[in-house]
């Protein structure tokens, strides 16, 4: 069994920033990739910055230049350092990990993150 467990969510105004944090622990090899996802209300959830094992990063075009992904392999961790909040950034923040072996993803509980203008 494999739990991730996210941390840093909260209430900031614009143009504030915060860091999300999401620890993984179970049994398993290693986390292949590592990112966030976020849902909005009446929104799907969509991707926010991923990272691999070898710490390439993938962000969506909406948080570029914002938010900054990062992991620690050695603690199984990953950290998004959130920038510039705008009121759009409200979603509730999702950990997700995709761990070897067998190749299987997990979620976090979510945090909430809410921007107000």
């Amino acid at each position: 069994q494999v739990q991730l467990v996210e941390s840093g969510g909260g209430l900031v105004q614009a143009g504030e920033s915060l860091r999300l944090s999401c620890a993984a622990s179970g049994r398993f090899l290693k986390t292949v990739t590592m990112a966030w996802h976020r849902q909005a209300p009446g929104k799907q959830r969509e991707l926010v910055a991923a990272v691999t094992s070898g710490g390439t990063t993938n962000y969506s075009d909406s948080v570029k230049g914002r938010f900054t992904i990062s992991r620690d392999n050695a603690k199984n961790t990953v950290c998004l350092q959130m920038n510039s909040l705008q009121p759009d950034d409200t979603a509730v923040y999702y950990c997700y990990a995709l761990i070897s072996p067998g190749l299987t993803y997990y979620w976090g509980q979510g945090t909430q993150v809410t921007v107000s203008s």
